[in-house]
């Protein structure tokens, strides 16, 4: 029981069950921290987390053989506190135990695993298999902590000994095994070395009469070869001195030949020059007159152009003009023909209105002006050239007669225009 409140802190190689009021039923595990615990009310165990190191002896155990040896190994074991199930076990396991009593647990199950491992095994099999050994040992010992809350890190065989000398003789037998085997190797290597020597000399007395033949047959081919180089060596020279006169006149052609390609690419060169001097001439024409010319015709082509638009837009304007002239004449005279209409409507109504004596007042206000348009030609005569027949007046008396005779006529032609007889009328208001 905890009798001291207050915190209560623990290391990373140790893990805190504490257990009681408020922590459940399977308490709380708390690995490398603090805790604060209560006294009377929870209960505090400490569950150490450290490698331990187990020597595990096991002394005259049989084998699958009936040999009694005796085994030592090596383990290295620890509860695990990063899993909970496995602390938890630990804690059931080994709550209120020391570090001592659990290494005595730990390695009893080790001992007792080791020696089953020892019993299913032979000599032979853990002397040449040690890693298998050590694997069936780890693996069977593995699963039986676990459940306790512990794992196993790591297991070894540190050593194998027995009391009947089992081993010795088994080692006598493989030293002797081995000097069998060495004595056989030697003689062996000494009968494969004797068979490669007689070999070699064979095959070095072969070589040397394969090569004495192949210089023989070398100098043979050689002198016929030599012969057959001579003759055609003297050939060659003859042919030579034959063909030297011939090949004297091929490098002479072909000299002229080549002089004549010199000459034609000298000639393809002036003329590749005259080329180009006449396309600079062409390019310099073209600069100086053509597109000078161009550009002219160009500008004349533009100007006669503007001016064509221009007189278009002329005669569209005046043509406008016109329309428009024609349309305000054309309104005047509307407007006057309806002013004159009105006009005459209202003189219409007039005369309807005054009737008669409105139509001889103005009868005799116009009849003074009809009578002064008839006489102004004669009054502005010069010269008046009178022929008589005789018969009537002559002179001024006959030009006077004569307006008075078209002022006389005037009231038949008003009554033959209007219906009113102005002489009857005049009468009528006398």
């Amino acid at each position: 029981m905890c009798f001291d409140i207050g915190i209560v802190t623990c290391g990373p190689n140790e893990a805190l069950v504490i257990s009681g009021m408020f922590q459940g039923e399977t308490g709380t595990f708390l690995t490398g921290g603090r805790a604060i615990v209560c006294p009377g009310i929870q209960t505090l165990q400490r569950v150490p987390l450290t490698t331990m190191t187990l020597s595990i002896t096991t002394p005259r155990v049989y084998t699958s053989q009936g040999v009694a040896i005796g085994v030592v190994g090596t383990a290295q074991v620890k509860i695990n506190g990063s899993n909970e199930e496995m602390l938890r076990f630990a804690a059931e396991q080994f709550g209120s135990k020391t570090e001592d009593e659990v290494l005595k647990i730990c390695m009893e199950t080790m001992e007792g695993h080791q020696r089953a491992i020892i019993g299913q095994m032979t000599v032979e099999g853990m002397i040449k298999d040690r890693k298998r050994f050590s694997e069936k040992v780890f693996e069977t010992a593995s699963l039986d902590l676990h459940n306790m809350g512990i794992m196993v890190l790591s297991y070894t065989i540190k050593d194998i000994s027995d009391d009947e000398g089992y081993l010795h003789s088994l080692g006598q037998a493989q030293t002797a095994e081995v000097k069998k085997n060495a004595t056989m190797g030697e003689a062996e290597a000494k009968r494969d070395a004797t068979i490669a020597t007689a070999y070699a000399e064979e095959q070095r007395m072969a070589s040397k009469l394969t090569n004495d033949t192949e210089m023989a047959r070398a100098k043979r081919d050689f002198e016929l070869k030599k012969a057959t180089y001579d003759v055609e060596v003297n050939t060659a020279k003859a042919e030579a001195e034959m063909a030297y006169s011939l090949q004297a006149s091929k490098v002479q052609a072909r000299i002229m030949e080549e002089e004549m390609q010199v000459k034609v690419v000298e000639r393809q060169q002036e003329i590749k020059i005259q080329e180009q001097e006449i396309t600079r001439k062409e390019r310099e024409l073209d600069s100086k007159i053509k597109k000078p010319a161009e550009a002219e015709k160009y500008r004349l082509e533009k100007i006669a152009e503007a001016e064509r638009i221009r007189i278009v837009l002329q005669a569209e304007a005046q043509a406008e003009v016109l329309a428009v002239r024609g349309e305000a004449e054309a309104y005047a005279i509307e407007v006057k023909a309806k002013a004159e209409a009105e006009q005459m409507a209202r003189k219409a109504d007039a005369w309807k209105e005054y009737k008669e004596a409105a139509l001889v007042d103005m009868m005799m206000q116009i009849m003074p002006k009809v009578a002064a348009e008839i006489g102004g030609p004669i009054s502005q005569t010069k010269k008046i050239t009178m022929v008589s027949t005789g018969d009537g007046p002559v002179g001024a008396s006959r030009i006077t007669g004569e307006v008075m005779e078209i002022m006389a006529s005037l009231p038949a032609t008003v009554k033959a225009m209007t219906g009113v007889d102005i002489t009857k009328k005049m009468e009528r208001t006398k």
